[in-house]
């Protein structure tokens, strides 16, 4: 016999005044969360209660009805609808839909009624939110109905607008929200796909990996470029922007590289002309000029520009106002911000009085030149009164600094026409070369040039390395006249070129005058300057008044620009090469002068990046870099990569490991130092006044028996 089936008896409903509700002490939500009570409160003003009560009837003692219900699952909608007796926008009278339950427990319905609630998957929200502008809300609108702000509705607008196929495997568990969002950076739905395709096939789809992907032919909207030209100058051109909603993105990356180019070449060759307006005979531009491209020119001084009253009763008030706010938060651990900020203000006002313009006499403008680039921050930079070897005076009878290509009286502005028309911009390329990826040598030694860059970088952290260390400075000048008196055959091998020619670099990196070591020794050299006299005549007797001390650190700062490691298989000595013998023995003097000054590259500030070293290598040494550092686990994160994604990800794997390829690396300092008995304590014997003379006597036999 067939058993018939139970059929399902529903709660009736009925509208119940809020006034016979009360709620029940069975409701299971006892922690807040989610909406407020005043914003579901506010919703229920705007859309009318959605959702009905859940309620049973309060029964006396004798187990009767009393007319009141309690209410055991709906108590966050009956706090709400309590608010708004209480504000008079809803008359306590009102009728409640309710379902009135009488079967069961009280505390069962509650639990249940929590427990089957499924929260809304968050592309439901995003499709909503995208379906609510579709149909004429704006953003503000939507963010005022729905109580969140506008930067979180703008954040799921882009979400909606990512490639409905990555959705669809967003929706399947397939992709993070956090991978999601890092496709947002980007509205180009075509790369998207591409870039999941590659990303999902292998390992590296961390949201950071998939960013960079996405923005690796765009420029960053902190780049010097793009702050050089300004976005808005940019976007006007009807350049685009991406920009990340969900992380901080600096400013965004701007799309179009060669529009970007075109803006700043325009930009630049209109300061220029700009400047050559001055009066100047020449302008040279570029992005930016090597380290050192001024060696071997001479600049004219010129004289700051006169300050106004007004100008020098508003650096007064400068002065004051930031001498009051140091003395009001001396003894302060932190400045308040307003305050910190204040301060920041005062010193670039400062600045940029101590960087007015100098004033140049006529006739030396008729022979000099300017160099127009962009320093690091995206400002202008002007390097103003150069003179080239071939616009020097020949004959001194000429008169003082009058040339030949001055105009009739004198001013310059002859040659200054014809410069300023002929003034042309020149950008300048990165000059890096990658090996060839396909056909990689394991065995294949690392390239002249780069080791020559690499060099290069080293040179220039001796260089601050041994300013900084007098006693070794003046240890190792010594040594090279030495070399020159009793060993004619072994001068050569001197890493000092003790005519204190600075040598150039054949090959130099992108970014090394950005560099810490770059820094160190401008800021030392300007120092300096500012310390010495204007004439050259009076040098000696400034020079007379100083202290051993200062004569030392002086002595070292100057030897300091003699120091040339660099790596030059190629240079050309009279009708030769020069000698491996050579070069060998420089650098291996080069070893022994950063052992002295303990010389440590990670310290001079130099780490491994895909354009320094990694994207100029092989893949085998790629790979042994990581393994060095970090070991065979990392090298197996990225051994199967292409040979651009495997330098991009080396240099973050590398990031702080302090690994250094085999050009920047130095020996064991303490062992070294033993072995050179250098005693890098103090100054040498015969320019410390306190010394006697057996000690410095001392000093030269234990400095001869090192040798």
């Amino acid at each position: 016999m067939t058993k018939s089936t139970q059929k399902i008896t529903l709660s009736p409903s009925r509208d119940i005044p809020f006034n016979k509700l009360v709620l029940s002490q069975s409701n299971v939500r006892r922690i807040k969360g989610g909406v407020s009570i005043e914003q579901l409160a506010e919703s229920i003003a705007e859309r009318t209660l959605l959702q009905s009560l859940s309620v049973r009837a309060v029964l006396d003692g004798e187990g009767r009805e009393t007319g009141m219900f309690e209410v055991p699952a709906g108590g966050r909608r009956y706090r709400a609808l309590e608010l708004l007796v209480k504000q008079k926008r809803m008359a306590k009278t009102q009728a409640v839909p309710c379902v009135v339950r009488d079967r069961g427990l009280a505390v069962d319905d509650s639990l249940a009624e929590n427990d089957q609630r499924v929260g809304l998957h968050p592309l439901d929200q995003f499709r909503a939110f995208q379906a609510l502008r579709d149909a004429g809300m704006g953003e503000e609108e939507i963010a005022a109905r729905h109580f969140v702000t506008v930067a979180v509705v703008k954040q799921r607008l882009r979400l909606a607008s990512v490639a409905p196929a990555l959705l669809d495997i967003y929706a399947s568990d397939g992709m993070t929200l956090e991978q999601l969002m890092a496709f947002t950076v980007t509205q180009d739905n075509a790369r998207q796909q591409e870039v999941w395709d590659k990303v999902s096939r292998s390992r590296f789809d961390e949201p950071y990996q998939i960013r960079r992907q996405l923005t690796e032919q765009t420029v960053r909207a902190s780049d010097r470029r793009a702050q050089f030209i300004g976005l808005e100058a940019y976007e006007t051109a009807g350049g685009a922007v991406m920009r990340d909603l969900f992380e901080a993105d600096d400013g965004g990356w701007l799309q179009d590289v060669a529009l970007l180019e075109r803006l700043v070449v325009e930009k630049l060759r209109c300061e220029s002309e700009r400047i050559a307006a001055e009066g100047w005979k020449w302008i040279e531009a570029g992005i930016s000029f090597p380290f050192g491209h001024t060696q071997g020119l001479r600049r004219f001084e010129g004289r700051p520009a006169d300050l106004t009253t007004e100008e020098q009763a508003a650096i007064a008030a400068l002065h004051a106002e930031r001498a009051k706010l140091e003395g009001d938060y001396e003894g302060a651990d932190e400045l308040p911000e307003d305050v910190d900020q204040r301060l920041g203000e005062i010193e670039a006002a400062l600045s940029s009085v101590e960087e007015r313009q100098m004033i140049y006499a006529p006739a030396e403008m008729a022979r000099a030149g300017a160099f127009v680039s962009i320093d690091a921050e995206g400002r202008l930079r002007v390097e103003r009164g150069y003179v080239r070897p071939e616009d020097e005076v020949a004959d001194p009878g000429d008169g003082p600094g009058v040339d030949a290509d001055a105009g009739e009286d004198g001013t310059g502005v002859q040659g200054a026409q014809g410069v300023g028309q002929a003034a042309a911009v020149r950008i300048g390329g990165t000059g890096l070369e990658a090996p060839d990826d396909e056909a990689e040598d394991s065995e294949r030694p690392l390239p002249d040039r780069l080791i020559s860059e690499l060099s290069a970088h080293r040179t220039l952290a001796l260089r601050a390395a041994l300013g900084a260390e007098p006693a070794i400075a003046f240890q190792a000048v010594l040594h090279s006249f030495v070399l020159a008196t009793f060993y004619p055959f072994g001068s050569s091998l001197a890493c000092l070129d003790i005519s204190l020619r600075s040598p150039s670099f054949p090959a130099e990196p992108t970014g090394l005058r950005e560099s810490a070591s770059a820094k160190a020794i401008a800021a030392r050299h300007a120092t300096w300057k500012a310390r010495l006299p204007a004439s050259d005549k009076e040098l000696w007797p400034a020079l007379s008044a100083m202290d051993g001390t200062a004569q030392a650190e002086l002595f070292a700062h100057c030897a300091s620009q003699a120091v040339n490691a660099i790596h030059e298989p190629d240079k050309p000595v009279h009708h030769g090469r020069m000698s491996a013998q050579t070069v060998r023995g420089r650098l291996e003097q080069a070893d022994r002068l950063s052992r002295a000054v303990g010389l440590d590259m990670v310290s001079a500030g130099w780490k491994p990046t895909v354009e320094n070293y990694l994207g100029r290598v092989t893949k085998h040494r790629i790979l042994q870099a990581v393994r060095e550092a970090k070991g065979e686990a990392s090298v197996q994160l990225i051994d199967h990569l292409k040979k651009a994604d495997m330098a991009r990800e080396a240099e973050r794997l590398l990031d702080g490991t302090g690994w250094l390829p085999e050009p920047l690396r130095g020996a064991d300092i303490e062992v070294a130092q033993a072995a050179e008995g250098t005693n890098a304590e103090g100054l040498p014997a015969f320019l410390n006044e306190d010394d006697e003379a057996s000690d410095g006597a001392d000093e030269v036999e234990e400095i001869t028996a090192a040798e």
